[in-house]
């Protein structure tokens, strides 16, 4: 069974930096690829970016690069976003997801099977 669990949100002033967690338990995460994603109330889930099964390939939104930082721990089999200069457009609630399919690159949300329940992040101006 897999399991996916977020977690490091919180309320920070325009201009700070929260750490977000992902961790992942009945798949292993040198096989799978990690993406990160964010849903305001009334729009859809939008992707803010993702790491492959080998850290070799690493994808950001426009709006996030420079920003954020993805990265992966295996030993941990946890993926982790850190989001500096955040400002309150960014303001969402923040998913981890893991698609269905080994080895499989992909930004794509309908791509992704597996998700956490999600961790709220405000950003106060």
């Amino acid at each position: 069974q897999v399991q996916v669990a977020e977690s490091g949100g919180g309320l920070v002033q325009a201009g700070g930096s929260l750490r977000l967690s992902c961790d992942v338990s009945g798949r292993s995460l040198t096989a799978y690829t990690v993406g990160w994603f964010r849903q305001v109330p009334g729009k859809r889930r939008e992707y803010v970016a993702v790491i492959s099964w080998n850290g070799n390939d690493i994808n950001y939104t426009d709006s996030v690069k420079g920003r954020f930082t993805i990265s992966k721990d295996n030993a941990k089999n946890a993926v982790y976003l850190q989001m500096n200069s955040l400002k309150p457009e960014d303001t969402a609630v923040y998913y981890c997801g893991v698609p269905g399919r080994q080895k499989y690159y992909t930004g794509r949300e309908n791509q992704y099977e597996h998700w956490g329940q999600g961790t709220q992040v405000t950003v106060s101006s």
